[in-house]
């Protein structure tokens, strides 16, 4: 099968359908009854659940339909991936933040994203206890959407702020599971710095909205953690990198698997370069 090469006006077109899908996955996750649901855990020993499982069937299912010719590429379904993928394919992590939902907090997402040629296009990151979202295709800009239920709000333009000026705080979103001592040293070298915890990624959101400055990650995660924030930072104005700066590379085959060893999204791109 011929695989459809997807770029920024075709991606523009797929918007409006993928959100209402990812708001769809979200519908369902918080119709499962937390006090009451099976945790499993997986080889790496993370959780898994059955909302993790239903948002992902639902929006397997839903891109079948809207675009059936292009690969898949889940969290939930990574065994029965096949890389490299070299022309376009969706990215999805059905539930990010298992650990925040498990807990009863609100700050996990359903991610999504597509990919053309290793590099992060469009994403949808959907916080559904929030009722928010943050999507963007890059170089097309980003937006902030409010939902209740299946409907969905007006569309506000959204950007990343620019470098704090000499004597104004840093932003740093951090993670409230996943904190590790490498990411602190670099949040101690920005001036004035200032932590924002926050589950998930909603740290993206956070972002590319311009309510925090960077969000540094120097321990490993997966590509489905990461593309659809990546997407939605770029196309705000700020740049996702790893540790060291350059570009961040997605669906290609690695002997690491799917894993992205360390990341930093910057608000605004020329910090990057300090």
């Amino acid at each position: 099968m011929q695989v459809r090469i997807i770029d920024g006006e075709a991606a523009s077109r797929l918007m409006e359908p993928l959100t209402a899908l990812v708001v769809q996955a979200g519908e369902a996750i918080l119709a499962v009854n937390r006090a009451a649901m099976r945790v499993d855990g997986k080889q790496d020993g993370s959780p898994v659940t059955e909302a993790d499982l239903a948002a992902d069937r639902i929006i397997a299912d839903g891109l079948a339909r809207l675009a059936g010719d292009v690969p898949s590429l889940s969290e939930e379904r990574c065994q029965l991936a096949s890389p490299p993928f070299r022309d376009s394919f969706f990215l999805i992590d059905p539930l990010d933040g298992t650990k925040e939902f498990v807990a009863g907090r609100d700050e996990f997402t359903v991610n999504l994203a597509l990919v053309t040629r290793g590099v992060p296009l469009l994403g949808i990151v959907s916080a559904p206890a929030l009722g928010l979202l943050w999507r963007g295709i890059v170089g097309r800009g980003a937006e902030r959407v409010t939902f209740a239920g299946a409907s969905i709000g007006a569309a506000v333009s959204i950007h990343t702020r620019r470098l704090p000026k000499q004597g104004q705080p840093w932003i740093a979103a951090v993670s409230r599971s996943h904190g590790d001592n490498r990411s602190e040293a670099f949040i101690e070298g920005r001036p004035n710095a200032v932590r924002q915890t926050v589950g998930s990624a909603v740290k993206f959101g956070r972002i590319a909205e311009g309510s925090a400055d960077i969000y540094p990650r120097f321990g490993p995660t997966s590509e489905w953690d990461v593309g659809a924030g990546c997407a939605v930072v770029t196309a705000a104005g700020g740049r996702v990198t790893d540790g060291k700066g350059g570009e961040l590379r997605f669906g290609e085959l690695r002997d690491t698997g799917f894993i992205v060893p360390e990341f930093i999204a910057w608000g605004d791109p020329e910090a990057a370069k300090l």
